[in-house]
Parts: structure tokens; C-alpha cells; sequence
């Protein structure tokens, strides 16, 4: 475990992360646990800023090995090397210790994934059972709306849930605040304010315009681990692949409006991407047979 002034220089480098990199809560969070997987692997009982400035190569490498060896992905290991890097990189400009042997280590190369959508017709069975498997109605009506404004406005499960009542106002758009704190507006579709209406109608908790859109059965914001198990029992249900998530949808809905036609830099924007790499993605995945489904969903 870390020393106290190692203590002290992980919290400000924390503070920077939200402060300066406007970083999400979750992603510091990913960020100082993977770091202390480090500290914990140089086993010492106080681990001190010098212990981290004396590590050469080949103790960052037996770091990753070991952890290939424990089973853990390929993406996880990047993601810890990435966090690692970025506190050592901290460290260096701001003079504490300059240690480059971090730096020579290169990134294990990850297979190339691409999104992974679901056809319209699929997509109107899940939101039709979300909406009849629950006990209460008024939780059947959340359910719905929660699953149509992720497709029917491409959102991560985080920004939909953290939505307060004022923000989808009846207006054409609806400002989402994404990862690194961007803003970003998306059009919202009529069907989805509508679902979203019919579920506050029917909400037995007074919903006030600077608190949560979306409560839970106790009157409380509504976790994503709720959403998560839903989409888990619909697709027992369905029979549907274990790619059914939140995230699912919001790949759905972007593959279904690149099938349409709309152009890569607009899909951006209204995912919220910061690079088009991330966007061209959906490229490579079978339109011919999307657009296919669509023409059978709306026959001219």
C-alpha cells in the first residue's frame, strides 16, 4: 500500500483528473484502481514515490505478464497500462520523478471488434416485452421509455439515467452531457417524448424538474444495474445473443441510421464520439442486410 506522501500525490492527481481533464467519477475511479493494482504488485508494506521511480522494464513487464497469466483480457491489460502511464506521465511533468522506462512498453494489440446491432423487428419485440414484464405498470411504462430514447436517441445508459425532468422539456432536442463533461444536443423524436410522457403521467412519485427523469421502485435515481437485468431477462425470454445490452441499442441505433444514409460526421456528433475512428466503425458492418430490414419495417 502506498505511503502517506504517495497518498497524498495519487489524491492530487485525482484532483487533476477531475479538475483539469474534467474526467467522469467512474473513469477516476477505473484510473486509481488500476494504478493501485501496481503499488499492491511491488508488495511492499509502505510503497513510497521512490520505490515507483526505481522500477526498470523489466518490472513493468512482469507486472503485465502476471496479469495475462491471472486470465485478464487483453483490452483490460491496455486499459491498466493506459491508466498507469497517464499517473507517470503526471508525475514527470509536474517534476516529481521522471521514470521512462514506463513508456517503452507498447500496447498489447486488441482484435478489432466491431458493433454489434439488432434488426428493427427485434428491437419492437424488446421495448413490447419491457414494457408487459413488470408487476407494476407504472414501471413497465419507465422501462419502455428508458429503451426508446437509448435507440431512439443513440444514448450510453449513464447519460440517459442522468436526465433530470428538465432537461427533456418538449423541445426538438435535449442537451446530454457526455464523457469528459462535453455537452452535446440530440434530436429527440416525438414517439420518444411521448413514452417519456405517458411514464411521468403514471410515475407515483412527484417528479420535480431539477431531480432524476428516470426513479427506481423506491422513488430513487434509477441504476444502470436495473436496466442491466431487464435487458438480461428479455433476452432469456427472446432467446436473443449475449450482446444485448444498454450499449447494444446505442449501436443499433447508429448502424440503423448509417443504413439511412446519414453521413459519418453527423453520427458522430450525435453519439458524442471526439474522434471519427471511433464512428467509422460502423462502416464495416453488413448494411445490405440492415437496409433490408428497414424496407420491410417502412414499405414505401
Amino acid at each position: 500500500m502506498p505511503n502517506k506522501e504517495l497518498k497524498k500525490l495519487l489524491q492530487k492527481w485525482i484532483e487533476w483528473l477531475q479538475t483539469q481533464r474534467n474526467y467522469s467519477q467512474y473513469t477516476i475511479q477505473s484510473y486509481l484502481s488500476d494504478v493501485m493494482l501496481f503499488i499492491d504488485y511491488i508488495s511492499k508494506d509502505k510503497v513510497s514515490i521512490r520505490d515507483l521511480e526505481e522500477i526498470d522494464i523489466r518490472g513493468f513487464r512482469n507486472f503485465f505478464s502476471q496479469r495475462a497469466q491471472k486470465g485478464i483480457k487483453r483490452a483490460s491489460i491496455a486499459r491498466e497500462e493506459s491508466s498507469i502511464k497517464n499517473f507517470y506521465k503526471w508525475l514527470d511533468n509536474n517534476d516529481i520523478i521522471k521514470n521512462s522506462a514506463i513508456f517503452q512498453i507498447s500496447t498489447p494489440k486488441l482484435p478489432k471488434v466491431l458493433p454489434r446491432s439488432l434488426d428493427v423487428d427485434t428491437m419492437f419485440d424488446i421495448i413490447d416485452v419491457a414494457t408487459k414484464e413488470c408487476t407494476e405498470p407504472w414501471i413497465g411504462k419507465r422501462d419502455r421509455a428508458i429503451l426508446t430514447i437509448l435507440y431512439g436517441c443513440g444514448l450510453r445508459i449513464s447519460e440517459a439515467l442522468s436526465l433530470n425532468v428538465e432537461d427533456v422539456n418538449h423541445t426538438d432536442f435535449i442537451k446530454i452531457r457526455g464523457k469528459g463533461n462535453k455537452d452535446r444536443y440530440v434530436p429527440i423524436l416525438p414517439i420518444v417524448l411521448e413514452n417519456i410522457e405517458e411514464y411521468k403521467q403514471s410515475c407515483p412519485y412527484k417528479l420535480k424538474d431539477e431531480e432524476a427523469l428516470f426513479l427506481g421502485a423506491k422513488g430513487e435515481r434509477l441504476s444502470p444495474r436495473i436496466v442491466q437485468r431487464k435487458l438480461q431477462k428479455i433476452r432469456e425470454k427472446l432467446n436473443l445473443p449475449d450482446f444485448l445490452t444498454p450499449h447494444a441499442l446505442r449501436h443499433t441505433f447508429a448502424t440503423h441510421l448509417l443504413a439511412q444514409g446519414v453521413d459519418l460526421r453527423s453520427i458522430q456528433e450525435l453519439l458524442g464520439h471526439s474522434s471519427l475512428n471511433s464512428t467509422q466503425r460502423y462502416t464495416d458492418v453488413n448494411l445490405e442486410k440492415i437496409q433490408k430490414e428497414y424496407k420491410k419495417a417502412f414499405p414505401n
